[in-house]
């Protein structure tokens, strides 16, 4: 299957990674002339406005610490606690106790658009919360 989100283009030993989403584009590589290179063409064909290092990106923050970057997405997850009254919950050490037995038929009744909606919110921030993947991968077959 073919993203059309996602493109490389290697030149010799160099490798440029673009990611785009909507009007945002995403560049990416060692070889800073590679991107300055492409940033110039990119600019002449369809007039880019280069906005600098990354700082944010689909609710991702992007924070640059000595040996790397650092992503995170805590301004995302507060707005989660706070939109379903959680701020002020106790901190667990995972998301989801293993000795409740989840079934079909239990919880949800009249209006599941309300989990469906919190689930996938949820599971948007398994991209920095890798802790809770495997617990909303659980509460997602329930859907």
């Amino acid at each position: 299957m073919l993203d059309y989100s996602y493109f490389s283009r290697k030149k010799g030993n160099s490798v440029v990674f673009v990611a785009v989403y909507m009007d945002d584009v995403i560049l990416t590589s060692k070889d800073t002339e590679e991107i300055l290179s492409l940033k110039k063409f990119l600019d002449k064909t369809f007039k880019i406005k280069d906005l600098g290092k990354l700082h944010y990106f689909l609710g991702i923050k992007v924070l640059y610490i000595a040996g790397g970057v650092l992503l995170t997405q805590r301004k995302f997850a507060q707005y989660l606690l706070k939109e379903h009254n959680s701020l002020r919950c106790p901190s667990m050490s995972s998301p989801l106790d293993s000795s409740i037995k989840l079934r079909a038929d239990d919880g949800i009744r009249e209006d599941p658009s309300h989990y469906r909606k919190l689930i996938r919110k949820l599971n948007f921030l398994t991209n920095t919360k890798l802790d809770i993947a495997y617990s909303m991968q659980h509460l997602s077959q329930y859907m």
